[in-house]
């Protein structure tokens, strides 16, 4: 894959814990790529997988959704709900005829600014090795 490939990364991030490691990161100066656009959601279990397929269709290389760590969800369950929605998007997916790889799913904290430079620095690693999103399958030909 050519090196100046600079993949565009959705990410969905909880507002009480994802966003607040990514600000975390951010005021640290922590160095990551700046390739993700956040979309700051209330908590991982709002968000619904048709975003996550939406967007990949819509032109993003990858999604990455975030959220509190399980059993830490301040809307309790939120991220228990998340975690049973996203485990059946990589078959999804790998149905739409989506790389599965170009979706993943992180727990979090408000506290792990360097947890968060790592998914981020390792997911948009991940993407690159897949190239461009524009090679997959969109059903233009249909």
């Amino acid at each position: 894959m050519s090196d100046d490939f600079e993949p565009k990364i959705v990410a969905f991030l909880c507002n009480w814990c994802s966003y607040a490691g990514a600000d975390l990161a951010g005021t640290s100066r922590f160095q990551y790529p700046p390739n993700i656009r956040v979309i700051r959601v209330m908590c991982s279990g709002r968000v619904n997988p048709m975003f996550v397929s939406r967007a990949l269709v819509e032109g993003a290389d990858g999604v990455l959704i975030s959220g509190c760590h399980p059993g830490e969800c301040h809307y309790e369950k939120g991220n228990i709900i998340a975690k049973r929605r996203f485990e059946l998007m990589h078959e999804l997916l790998d149905f739409m005829g989506l790389d599965p790889g170009r979706f993943q799913v992180s727990w979090v904290s408000a506290s792990e600014g360097v947890k968060f430079q790592d998914v981020v620095t390792r997911f948009v690693d991940q993407v690159k090795e897949l190239g461009p999103a524009d090679k997959i399958n969109r059903g233009d030909e249909l």
